[in-house]
């Protein structure tokens, strides 16, 4: 049996989504629900104005917690130098799919970075790239224990991304305007 590039769910709400809005409001559930997760969030990027935001937040119950930012916030300069894995997406790497955040890579991950700020253990950086600018990361994520992602996991990921990332780039220049 071959498995669909997208799940129909998911493909059905990027299809039928009349504002992005509502796409990244029914989509992060979606994901979430697909992959297990117990957090699923969009965070946003101005590439020509170095601001950035999580729009969007998803969580599978009130027991984990929302990551979710108001309004537009300048980006540390340090940011890229504390975040390895925020430097790979400015810097049009693929996607980063961390199975245990205790046994990454330090060229990867920086794990206190991660414990302090988002404190979960598994997770997946899915960069939205366009023209070589980052405008926008979709993370998955587990907490309390590794998670293995599997290769049909990573294709519906990347495909998703591929899908959304003029929505996300026009949603994001929208904001500016």
């Amino acid at each position: 049996m071959n498995q669909p590039d997208i799940p129909a769910a998911i493909a059905n709400i990027i299809e039928s989504s009349p504002t992005p809005d509502v796409l990244f409001s029914e989509l992060l559930p979606a994901v979430g629900e697909f992959l297990q997760c117990d957090r699923c969030f969009l965070y946003l990027h101005n590439p020509q104005r170095n601001l950035g935001r999580v729009a969007f937040c998803w969580v599978r119950t009130p027991d984990f917690p929302t990551i979710y930012t108001e309004n537009w916030q300048p980006q540390p300069l340090s940011f890229s130098d504390e975040d390895p894995m925020f430097a790979a997406a400015l810097h049009g790497k693929p996607s980063i799919f961390v199975e245990d955040v205790e046994t990454a890579d330090s060229k990867i991950l920086n794990r206190k970075f991660e414990q302090d700020n988002f404190g979960h253990r598994a997770l997946i950086h899915a960069h939205i790239q366009q023209d070589g600018q980052l405008w926008g990361v979709l993370q998955p994520c587990i907490f309390g224990h590794p998670r293995i992602w599997t290769e049909y996991e990573r294709v519906v990921i990347n495909n998703i991304v591929q899908k959304i990332t003029p929505l996300t780039v026009d949603y994001v220049k929208s904001a500016f305007d």
